[in-house]
């Protein structure tokens, strides 16, 4: 094992081999990453002492993740990585997301991107995420869309997963709406999944940002899926699900935007489509009701809309006054 240090010569590289060696939301590695970086992380690897918190077997067995590749052919994939243009954030980067440090030992090794990686370093304020079934109604992706839109227009950033449905609207709305758009992705950034949504992944990276916890060549797996789920949730402010079955990923966003504190919200739908099981569950367990983008806004930004609103029902409301008047004198 000590020939990985010859590859992991600073906290960068060494997060970078981390992420190629070992499966995300590792508890163990998380941990001890926390409490001892990764360099000094993987000195503890090549050795053959004690792990702190560990058995001697479940030491063993946590060594043996480390065994997955050799030190020529990880140097390799980080030069690849490189060369493609991929580029990476680590804890301590000025465009390093804080909020994800939210998820303490949880918090992924390393953050690789494409495209523009200063939205990560926005206000939590300034992003939402929208997710939903993959199986939407055409009421579901217009909702989605409308609210997407609407986020672009408020100068926010639209955080979602790149799936068919629900966050492909999504995505799609704010791209046409001239906004911005982050898609967390559950496989590597150089991969387009799912593959039908190829051009507009690319689109994404080329004028928002993909994201992903998991290296260049990485295939989307369910583990990866799942603790994908934690980033979308924690990256953002508020979460809102669009249609959605009862336990369905967009539903563990949402219990995962809740653990950390995160704002929750739902959009109600029709209550014989089984894609409305998901929200109206959550509605029932407290989530906002969200039925326009005013329920997502500041308080500033929601006493705006109101006022927008009362405006525009007093002046339909002069309106109808005015007519009924002209119609009374017609009348006379």
């Amino acid at each position: 094992m000590t020939i990985l240090s010859q590859v992991v010569q600073d906290e960068r590289t060494a997060r970078m081999a981390l992420s190629m060696l070992v499966e995300p939301d590792d508890a163990v590695t998380g941990r001890l990453l926390c409490e001892l970086g990764a360099i000094e992380l993987f000195r503890l690897v090549e050795g053959e002492g004690a792990v702190p918190g560990l058995s001697t077997v479940d030491a063993q067995v946590w060594r043996a993740q480390f065994q997955r590749s050799d030190a020529r052919t990880l140097e390799q994939n980080i030069v690849g990585a490189e060369r493609a243009g991929i580029n990476t954030l680590i804890p301590g980067d000025k465009e390093w997301p804080s909020a994800l440090d939210d998820l303490g030992d949880r918090r992924p090794y390393v953050l690789w991107t494409r495209g523009t990686a200063s939205f990560l370093a926005r206000l939590l304020n300034d992003l939402v995420t929208i997710t939903g079934a993959r199986a939407s109604t055409s009421y579901g992706e217009h909702v989605a869309g409308q609210l997407a839109s609407d986020l672009a227009s408020a100068e926010r950033i639209v955080v979602a997963g790149g799936a068919y449905g629900i966050e492909g609207a999504a995505h799609r709305a704010a791209l046409t709406s001239g906004g911005d758009t982050i898609a967390v992705m559950a496989n590597g950034v150089d991969r387009m999944y799912p593959m039908g949504h190829r051009e507009l992944l690319e689109r994404v990276a080329g004028l928002g940002l993909l994201v992903s916890e998991v290296p260049p060549g990485a295939v989307p797996t369910r583990h990866r899926f799942l603790a994908r789920t934690r980033l979308m949730a924690a990256l953002s402010a508020s979460t809102v699900v669009v249609e959605a079955g009862a336990r369905s990923g967009s539903m563990t966003v949402a219990r995962r935007a809740h653990e950390l504190g995160r704002a929750v919200g739902a959009v109600p739908g029709p209550v014989t489509s089984a894609t409305s099981t998901g929200p109206h569950q959550l509605l029932r367990d407290g989530a906002s009701l969200i039925v326009d983008v005013a329920d997502l806004l500041t308080p500033r930004g929601r006493d705006s809309a109101n006022a927008i609103r009362e405006s525009v029902a007093s002046r339909d409301s002069g309106r109808a006054s005015t007519a009924t008047k002209s119609m009374n004198t017609r009348a006379l």
